[in-house]
């Protein structure tokens, strides 16, 4: 599969009229030029998420969308190849990519940049011709930062998800069940094939039950 990318930006005004560009797929050069905010630690240390997403960016596969104030960015979106170690990478085509990381400075919440990531993600035509997924677990979600409970990060997230077109799906697998506030969503391009559909199907549920 050749993997398409066609840049896009957009100028978003957040709180007090502050500016943000958002927009990618980002080159490896323009993360290497940019500075990265002190507050994209959910994850690793600032420098090693950097460094994390500059050789991240030269996966074919790859595509980082970022939200930028004066050369400096300040959330980002990560989609790329499941981990081999997971269900998904059962996969058996090469167009299905998850929705790895998403991230916001936590002194830049409040100006939707999330929401605006996805948008900006979903812009390319490209996109069409993937199933994106995204897979919630509530022991990833920042829940002592922001003070909300597990159900109200949850409805949060999913709004959020839904900002870029991806929707709840249910699935057996394992970790997800194992938590009712985690789940499965995922987006199914409009040129995704019938056959792609079915494999994602079968990656989905995985168990027979006698009866």
């Amino acid at each position: 599969m050749k993997h398409r990318k066609t840049y896009h930006s957009i100028t978003h005004t957040g709180k007090e009229n502050r500016q943000f560009q958002i927009a990618g797929p980002l080159s490896t050069d323009t993360i290497e030029q940019a500075e990265f905010d002190d507050g994209l630690k959910a994850f690793r240390q600032p420098e090693q998420q950097k460094k994390a997403l500059i050789d991240v960016s030269k996966l074919e596969e790859s595509r980082i969308v970022a939200a930028i104030e004066n050369n400096k960015i300040v959330g980002y979106a990560v989609y790329l190849y499941p981990d081999e170690m997971e269900r998904w990478s059962q996969y058996r085509f090469d167009n299905l990519i998850e929705l790895g990381a998403i991230e916001v400075s936590m002194d830049y919440r409040g100006h939707n940049l999330a929401k605006e990531i996805l948008k900006v993600s979903m812009m390319d035509d490209a996109v069409e011709d993937y199933i994106i997924i995204t897979t919630e677990y509530y022991w990833h979600w920042d829940l002592r930062g922001t003070g909300l409970s597990i159900w109200d990060y949850r409805d949060i997230m999913e709004k959020v998800m839904k900002s870029g077109g991806l929707m709840w799906y249910a699935t057996d697998d394992p970790e997800i069940t194992s938590h009712p506030a985690n789940c499965l969503m995922a987006r199914v391009g409009s040129r995704v094939s019938t056959e792609s559909v079915h494999e994602f199907d079968r990656v989905r549920f995985q168990n027979r039950y006698m009866i």
